[in-house]
């Protein structure tokens, strides 16, 4: 699946603009940076006469910069909504997405919570706000803290769309990033929050000190499905996977990758086994 992601993005790199770009600035989604920049790093190793820079900010902040012509990629863990198609076609624009991959979303809690696992159903009644102690699940009496992203993430809009099918409860706490989250459940006994696994994880593939990453158990199913075991996301097994798209506001042209690039994959490959990308599939949940 790498090899399909880092071909897609560098068709992006190499064409978004139909000509050669020297200077080429991508924007967006805090759950893609991490492994676009592992991209980027490997295109830039492979061409030096190519700059890239790339921050995050969220998938909104990325779609507005695109739209107003301010970046010439934009990283999204959503679709653009029917107010930014609209603005997109009376402005002129015509924006090409790709989905390149797909990001998992792991449930995290501090240990002191003491659950191995939820199901979907569960997982959404927390983050709705209809469980608020985590007794009612069986674990150590306490009050739930639910921690996520700010509205304008693509990650908190795939989380309510898609895991919870609601509103997310009025005491979630919107963190400016992903990496606030990890610091914030770090230091709250009765934490629950959802993040990339890339942040959750260490190189290595174990979890990070002070959290515990959970189990999820598919809808209809009875076994908890772990994000840490990375064949459960290379074939699509774990559930909650947001896609990452990268979308450009002209449409690509026919270049193809050079096989310098080509003959790379295996080491692009392995620079991206912890970055929580995991296959696509279209309806995952």
């Amino acid at each position: 699946m790498a090899k399909y992601l880092w071909t897609g993005l560098l068709l992006l790199l190499l064409a978004c603009t139909g000509r050669r770009v020297e200077t080429l600035v991508i924007k967006g989604s805090d759950t893609e940076v991490n492994a676009v920049l592992q991209l980027a790093e490997r295109y830039m190793e492979l061409d030096s006469a190519v700059s890239i820079s790339i921050t995050g900010g969220g998938s909104g902040v990325g779609i507005a910069a695109l739209l107003n012509g301010k970046i010439d990629l934009a990283n999204s863990s959503r679709e653009l909504n029917s107010h930014e198609l609209q603005y997109a076609e009376q402005h002129g624009l015509r924006i090409v997405p790709h989905v390149l991959a797909a990001d998992a979303l792991v449930i995290i809690t501090h240990p002191s919570v003491g659950l191995d696992s939820l199901d979907m159903t569960q997982l959404a009644g927390l983050f709705a706000g209809d469980v608020t102690d985590w007794q009612a699940l069986g674990a150590r009496p306490g009050p739930v803290s639910l921690y996520g992203r700010q509205s304008n993430s693509g990650t908190f809009m795939y989380f309510r769309d898609k895991v919870l099918g609601r509103d997310f409860s009025p005491t979630l706490k919107q963190m400016n990033g992903t990496a606030q989250i990890i610091e914030a459940v770090r230091n709250d006994p009765g934490a629950i929050g959802y993040v990339g696994l890339g942040y959750a994880t260490e190189p290595d593939g174990s979890p990070r000190a002070g959290i515990r990453v959970l189990g999820i158990v598919p809808a209809g199913q009875t076994a908890a499905v772990s994000p840490l075991h990375r064949d459960n996301l290379t074939q699509g097994n774990y559930p909650p996977c947001a896609p990452s798209t990268s979308s450009a506001s002209a449409k690509p042209g026919a270049a193809s990758a050079p096989s310098s690039i080509s003959n790379n994959r295996p080491k692009v490959a392995a620079s991206l086994r912890q970055t929580g990308i995991c296959r696509w599939k279209k309806e995952r949940l």
